[in-house]
């Protein structure tokens, strides 16, 4: 499945060209197969197993039942009957002619009668074509009278028993025998010569009958007339004129009191059967002859009328007449069938693969494929509708009129509508501008490189604000406004923080105790005091023991000495009758360990902990002095030894 039209009102397109992309002809038919049931593969799905022709299809009908699908497509002419209780093609059967239109006799598939190219008609029953007959002329479409077992086929050209009117054929099928036809009014061929053959040769276009109320008879002619007949009197009651060009398409609404009826033109109206005047006209927008009209309604009862041409399918509401939704295949329309009581269309068109659209708004999914409303539901969470818009510029009817691209609205999917303006292919749009300002690659260029220069100029050193208290905490708010943050150019203006850089009150004082307890992973700088001592850093006195060899008693404390706000940490020691020496803790330690080096200092704020292991008083007592090695002897006394080189 695939959203389609994410407007107000989504349609999905469940199967068709536009959704999964048809396997190659040459693929082997086993492979087929089983691409097709691979579940992990997205082109898959597949609503109805080969809901397909060969080369296009004509026409496509769903049974009143609902269980069967019948379908007529070429080439090789042919037609298919699907069972939805399977979701499977039941059987194909060809034909010896290709198939124009076709209607179904009975409430399921047992009993067609199909329409051919070459005059015929032919019945069709499980077993095969059950009987064939010849027409005197082409026909152009189908009805049937179910009261009577009649059916009608509109006809072309003039009656042959020189009374200058078109007919309609009728046969009787419980008799097996032609009535006589009824006589439609649809001009003459030549000015007055009455002959048949002529190139613009009148014809009955189309046929419908309200099967279910009043039983009236509606034929529409090429001479843009409606003629409506009683099959009680056998004659005509009543004639609708005034239409521009041929009438293609016909249809009666549920009740029978209106009709409506589409032109060749592309003009759709409706009437009520007691006013000739139309309810509201509307122009399907693409000049092409009208295919299609049916009669709907919602689950909330509201009326609606489609209208389809071979471009476009269109759904109007007929109590305001405005727009409801649209559909635009990729491919030509050649017929539009409705599944009764639900949202699901199907269409017969120009390519392979059918076309199958889901309508939730419209109702839900018919029963054999109710399924569908779950996808739809699961769909609808995950989906954005922006998506849909990623390649398109939404331009108003102005702008279209400025770029010249207003001739251009209801007659290509370039132009999609919504609300007061239309989405523009962006490539179509790129174009248009450049036809209408030759100099606009100039222009954008030279904007873009003055945004370039306004960018570089921009990021460049700005001098700091000098204020009278907090300079840091300026400097730091201006180095996040040139970075852009919004936030933060704001601080300086606003009328709310402005003593905070003006009153020596509001002074941040980084060497504050309340400061470092809350910043206390904050390097401070230097202190104000180039001769203070750092924080936990001791000081040397002047009056220093002097140091001897003798045993001392070290008795180990701690003295604090305030200098202002900062604590020097001393350890203390007094030596039999000498004087007291403080040492510094950093180079005590390093003492200790035997090393000169520079005193221990940390630039972090805040609090630390130091643990050592002071050595004990008899490791710093002197020892005594080593008793000198034995030297050899170096008399000249006799060796034991007769190697006289030991002496050396």
């Amino acid at each position: 499945m695939k959203l389609t039209n994410p407007g107000t009102v989504p349609v999905y397109t469940v199967a068709g060209p536009s959704s999964a992309r048809p396997l190659p002809d040459w693929l082997a038919r086993r492979r087929k197969r089983s691409q097709k049931q691979d579940a992990d593969n997205p082109e898959s799905f597949e609503l109805l197993q080969n809901f397909d022709f060969e080369e296009a299809s004509n026409c496509v009908r769903v049974s009143e039942d609902g269980n069967w699908i019948m379908s007529s497509g070429t080439y090789k002419p042919q037609f298919h009957v699907h069972t939805t209780q399977e979701l499977s093609l039941y059987f194909g059967r060809h034909t010896k002619a290709e198939n124009a239109t076709f209607i179904l006799l009975s409430p399921d598939y047992s009993k067609s009668l199909h329409l051919q190219v070459d005059r015929s008609l032919e019945f069709h029953t499980p077993m095969g074509c059950h009987y064939e007959t010849r027409l005197p002329r082409f026909g152009r479409d189908l009805a049937y009278l179910r009261h009577s077992t009649e059916v009608l086929v509109p006809a072309v050209g003039l009656s042959s028993d020189g009374s200058g009117m078109g007919e309609v054929f009728r046969l009787d099928l419980e008799r097996g025998q032609y009535l006589r036809p009824w006589q439609v009014d649809v001009g003459e061929d030549d000015a007055g010569s009455g002959l048949q053959g002529g190139i613009h040769v009148g014809a009955v276009n189309v046929a419908t009958v309200a099967e279910y109320t009043h039983g009236l008879c509606a034929f529409g002619t090429s001479i843009g007339t409606v003629e409506f007949f009683d099959p009680r009197s056998k004659g005509r009651v009543a004639v609708l004129g005034g239409q521009e060009g041929e009438v293609t398409a016909l249809d009666f609404s549920e009740d029978g009191l209106s009709l409506a009826l589409g032109t060749s033109q592309g003009k759709i109206s409706t009437f009520d059967l007691r006013n000739p005047r139309p309810l509201f006209q509307k122009d399907q927008g693409m000049g092409l002859p009208i295919k299609n009209l049916i009669h709907m309604k919602t689950p909330t009862e509201e009326r609606k009328l489609l209208s389809a041409d071979k471009r476009i399918i269109k759904i109007w509401d007929e109590q305001t007449s405005d727009l409801w939704t649209s559909i635009e295949p990729t491919v030509d329309i050649n017929f539009v069938a409705h599944c009764p009581g639900s949202g699901m269309l199907l269409t017969a068109n120009e390519g392979k693969q059918m076309h199958s659209f889901f309508i939730p708004n419209l109702g839900l999914a018919p029963r054999w494929c109710h399924f569908l409303d779950n996808m739809v539901h699961e769909m609808e969470n995950e989906k954005t509708h922006t998506e849909a818009y990623d390649n398109y510029k939404f331009l108003t009817i102005p702008e279209l009129k400025n770029l010249s691209l207003s001739h251009l609205i209801g007659k290509t999917n370039l132009l999609r509508p919504y609300m007061h303006g239309y989405f523009v292919a962006a490539k179509l749009y790129d174009q248009a501008r450049l036809i209408a300002n030759p100099y606009i690659w100039e222009e954008e260029r030279a904007k873009r490189i003055k945004e370039k220069v306004e960018k570089e100029r921009a990021s460049r050193i700005r001098g700091a604000k000098k204020v009278r208290v907090n300079q840091k905490l300026a400097d730091k708010i201006i180095q996040k406004q040139d970075k852009g943050g919004k936030i933060a150019a704001g601080i300086l203006k606003d009328d709310r923080f402005g003593k905070l850089f003006e009153d020596q009150e509001f002074k941040v004082d980084e060497y504050s105790r309340e400061f470092r307890a809350l910043n206390p992973s904050t390097a401070v700088p230097g202190q104000e005091d180039p001769n203070a001592p750092d924080r936990y850093q001791a000081q040397d006195t002047e009056d220093e023991s002097s140091e001897d060899g003798s045993d001392d008693e070290e008795d180990m404390g701690t003295t604090a000495k305030r200098n202002k706000d900062d604590v020097v940490m001393k350890i203390s020691s007094r030596a039999q009758g000498g004087r007291t020496r403080d040492t510094a803790l950093g180079l005590r330690i390093q003492k200790s360990s035997g090393r000169i080096e520079k005193p221990w200092r940390s630039e972090a704020v805040g609090e630390k902990e130091i643990t050592f292991v002071p050595e004990s008083g008899k490791k710093g007592r002197p020892q005594p002095a080593a008793a000198p090695a034995q030297n050899r002897r170096t008399d000249a006394r006799r060796s034991a030894s007769t190697n006289t080189f030991r002496k050396f």
